[in-house]
């Protein structure tokens, strides 16, 4: 795809996910997406069959964003247990300042066919094998219980990770959202670490 062909393409999925985030995926228009994108209603499927592979295509790209913005954060991490600081810290953070992303994420997928979840599922798979690495990690440091279920913890993990984003979501009185992180791991950590609790980080130190 050329340069121009990319930043076109980039501001229809701009226009779609704000679009998508004000009226829903099924009360939004192409022709509305595309005037919100500054580009004719036929432009549109030169880029997108249909308004299906739109939402897909929406979600990829800012998944795949999110992804590559904690792996980069949690790489480098010594410690399995401030990677799944980070990673949480991340999510949360980047749907706190992006609402609209929040909003379709956590709103519209839900009001969506299995057929579609299923594709917008696929994106979400290079997540999930993250947070399974920190995971997996985390036992083979002697960390995490070794007896810990990687699969399950995710599902729990990013389930509870899920929850809480839809919770501030829809409250109606105000708060931060990147606060909740601490609170989210901790409460996960006491159940998967060998001793039983979230070590400070003093203890941590202690075990370097």
């Amino acid at each position: 795809m050329t340069g121009k062909m990319k930043d076109k393409s980039e501001l229809i999925l701009d226009a779609a996910l704000k679009v998508f985030a004000e009226s829903g995926f099924h009360r939004s228009q192409v022709s509305r997406i595309a005037k919100a994108a500054g580009v004719a209603d036929g432009t549109i499927y030169l880029y997108f069959r249909s308004k299906e592979e739109l939402l897909v295509s929406v979600l990829r790209s800012r998944l795949t964003e999110l992804v590559e913005k904690c792996r980069r954060h949690v790489m480098d991490m010594d410690h399995p247990m401030d990677a799944l600081r980070a990673l949480c810290t991340i999510h949360y953070s980047e749907l706190e300042s992006n609402r609209d992303l929040a909003k379709v994420t956590q709103i519209e997928l839900r009001q969506s066919n299995l057929e579609l979840r299923r594709e917008i599922g696929q994106a979400v798979k290079p997540y999930f094998r993250l947070i399974e690495d920190v995971l997996r990690r985390g036992v083979e440091q002697r960390l995490f219980r070794s007896d810990l279920d990687i699969r399950l913890t995710r599902h729990l993990l990013f389930g509870a990770m899920d929850e809480v984003v839809t919770s501030w979501l829809l409250s109606e009185r105000p708060y931060s959202l990147a606060a909740q992180a601490d609170g989210t791991v901790d409460f996960f950590i006491r159940g998967i670490t060998a001793g039983g609790k979230a070590a400070s980080d003093s203890e941590r130190s202690e075990e370097r």
